[in-house]
């Protein structure tokens, strides 16, 4: 008891110091807390603002670089040999743009190919080519995606990628990644009346067909027009684009591709 009379002062000194130096410690702690939580919310804000700024950036780059595509694809004319043969020869710049050494004539060898007529049925182009593709003096007609797909297959092992049925923003965007298409459409680009398409009963089932239809490579885009190599025309041909899907779409919705 004598000791803590004697002591008191000290003893009060040296508790209140550490009172104190506890107090601070505290005081810091909460203080470094809070500026390390106004610090990251700052730089979240900043992060976030960052990324948007960059979201924005990519996507005004992305628009400006797939507002206008063309492809710089080989041309090849269907006719002499292959009065009927637009598939194969569309299918044959396909292939070429794709590094495969492939022509026209060997493809027309190899398309799988059905009668124009058997047992009072026609011939059905999504089983093979349809008649005669070298002769306009026989009957004949063409082929759909399938037969076309299984004979790319052949060349690019299993790459080929169809695209038959599903919207034409999957050929544009196989064109946003420098890779043309093949599709099925009619001669003229556009619409064609009701009475340009006939039913066909076939051994395999009814298949819609038009003596209008035609194949083309289509090799690019922008807001107004879709370009394709023409196997009866030219290079980078011009169609206005929305006739030119509305015709595509008439015929099936028709393409395949490739995949890199």
């Amino acid at each position: 008891m004598r000791v803590l009379r004697k002591y008191w002062l000290p003893l009060f000194l040296i508790f209140d110091l550490l009172f104190a130096i506890y107090a601070f410690r505290l005081y810091m702690t909460d203080s470094f807390d809070h500026e390390s939580s106004v610090f990251s919310i700052i730089n979240n804000k900043l992060k976030a603002t960052v990324t948007t700024i960059s979201d924005v950036a990519s996507t005004e780059v992305s628009k400006l670089t797939v507002n206008e595509i063309k492809l710089n694809a080989p041309q090849i004319q269907q006719k002499p040999d292959l009065p009927r043969g637009c598939e194969v020869t569309s299918l044959a710049m396909m292939l070429q743009y794709a590094g495969i050494k492939a022509d026209k004539m060997t493809l027309a060898s190899q398309i799988k190919k059905v009668p124009y007529q058997s047992n009072g049925l026609y011939g059905n182009p999504n089983d093979g080519f349809v008649g005669d593709m070298y002769r306009m003096n026989q009957p004949g007609y063409g082929v759909y995606h399938k037969p076309l797909a299984n004979l790319g297959n052949r060349y690019l092992s299993n790459g080929i990628i169809d695209l038959t049925g599903q919207s034409f923003e999957s050929v544009l965007d196989q064109l946003r990644k420098k890779i043309p298409v093949v599709v099925i459409t009619n001669a003229s680009f556009k619409p064609l009346p009701n009475s340009s398409f006939t039913t066909w009963d076939t051994s395999s089932g009814k298949v819609k067909i038009s003596f209008h239809e035609h194949a083309v490579l289509v090799t690019g885009f922008d807001d107004e027009n879709i370009y394709f190599n023409n196997p009866l025309g030219k290079k980078n041909a011009s169609a206005n684009r929305e006739a030119f899907i509305k015709a595509w779409e008439q015929m099936g919705r028709q393409a395949i591709s490739y995949q890199k």
